[in-house]
């Protein structure tokens, strides 16, 4: 997606679900990064809250375009890219 990449893993070990978050430096510099990564976390929030299942792993990595994408386009990639990877989690 152009504002993020996901990764999903599923665990059979744990009930709820678990999410991280990274932006490297291709990103920008520090004030970008971390904007771009309060952005990843608030888009999580509202999109893996309603849609994102127990057992897993979602990895959100922050592209260079996630700190100035409009906030609705990134909840869009980030509800496309759940959608693409199905309820899967099953690729490693």
């Amino acid at each position: 997606m152009p504002g993020l990449v996901l990764q999903i893993c599923d665990r059979a070990d744990g009930e709820g679900l678990r999410v991280g978050f990274t932006a490297s430096r291709k990103v920008g510099g520090a004030v970008e990064r971390n904007r771009a990564r309060r952005r990843l976390r608030a888009a999580a929030e509202q999109v893996l809250g309603a849609k994102g299942r127990a057992a897993h792993d979602y990895v959100l990595i922050a592209r260079a375009e996630t700190a100035r994408r409009p906030f609705q386009l990134l909840l869009d990639d980030l509800d496309r890219a759940l959608a693409r990877l199905g309820d899967g989690g099953r690729r490693r």
